[in-house]
């Protein structure tokens, strides 16, 4: 980064509250639906997808707090298959309540590793965010529902972890950075990823 681009803005660890209060609003009303159906373009279902974000805030928590920097500790939170969509909610909200509690108490200059780039713990918390509001797209997609992640969220995730991302409305941006969407002439992403490293 040269020294005339300017550094992302700093991560507050409330990001993952909104992320997480957005899903709840939209999938909170959903919950009655059959959630064994596929999650949009994944491949898994929308349980299991729900699960799988669980599981990442979980996991990010635990890089915060365990501080490995040569990979993941051998740790996950298991969502079990008769968890009920009310149930799978439940553990998401906990699992970021972790998340959020873990970069409050850890220093910003911990680090920790991640496969994208070793990270600190606005970086975790940016990353349980895109995990939180993308795959909620992905399954109110599933369930029938059209929904777009919160603004804010999008806006702030973006700056931290897609530092090559165009210009253009952050919602649009993010889902065509998790190629998701199409974004004007640029075609849909076929692979993706993000930028964990501290800049």
């Amino acid at each position: 980064m040269s020294v005339s681009e300017p550094l992302p803005m700093p991560v507050p660890p409330g990001l993952i509250d909104d992320a997480v209060a957005a899903t709840r609003e939209v999938l909170g009303g959903l919950i009655d639906a059959d959630w064994s159906v596929p999650a949009g373009d994944v491949d898994w279902s929308c349980a299991r997808v729900a699960a799988h974000i669980a599981d990442d805030l979980f996991s990010y928590a635990g890089q915060i707090i365990g501080g490995r920097l040569d990979g993941y500790l051998p740790i996950e939170a298991v969502v079990p298959d008769d968890a009920t969509p009310e149930d799978r909610l439940d553990c998401i909200e906990f699992c970021a309540a972790l998340l959020r509690l873990a970069a409050l108490d850890t220093p910003a200059t911990a680090r920790a590793g991640h496969p994208r780039g070793v990270s600190d713990p606005g970086g975790f918390v940016a990353m349980g965010a895109v995990e939180c509001v993308v795959h909620t797209y992905d399954i109110a997609r599933g369930l029938g529902v059209d929904w777009r992640p919160p603004a804010g969220v999008c806006a702030v995730v973006l700056d931290r972890l897609f530092p090559g991302a165009p210009a253009g409305d952050p919602v649009d941006v993010l889902l065509y950075s998790a190629g998701r969407l199409p974004l004007g002439d640029r075609p849909r992403l076929t692979s993706w990823g993000w930028d964990s490293t501290v800049r």
